[in-house]
């Protein structure tokens, strides 16, 4: 199973999930759903959204297969 770790990258870099939302321009809703691994789905355009605004160039920062 693919495990999306953008909960913790935001609380280490201590930035909420609305500002998140806010840098990515997506919806609040994905990104908790993202945040929550609740999406059966990745959106590759939504990870590389939220890759750029995090600053992150190495996918497996964003996820690990569990």
């Amino acid at each position: 199973m693919l495990y999306v770790k953008v909960a913790e990258i935001l609380e280490e870099q201590g930035i909420t999930r609305a500002t998140l939302a806010e840098m990515t321009g997506l919806r609040p809703n994905v990104i908790s759903e993202i945040c929550n691994n609740q999406r059966t789905t990745i959106n590759r355009e939504h990870l590389a959204r939220i890759a750029k605004a995090l600053n992150i160039t190495d996918v497996s920062r964003l996820i690990e297969l569990r």
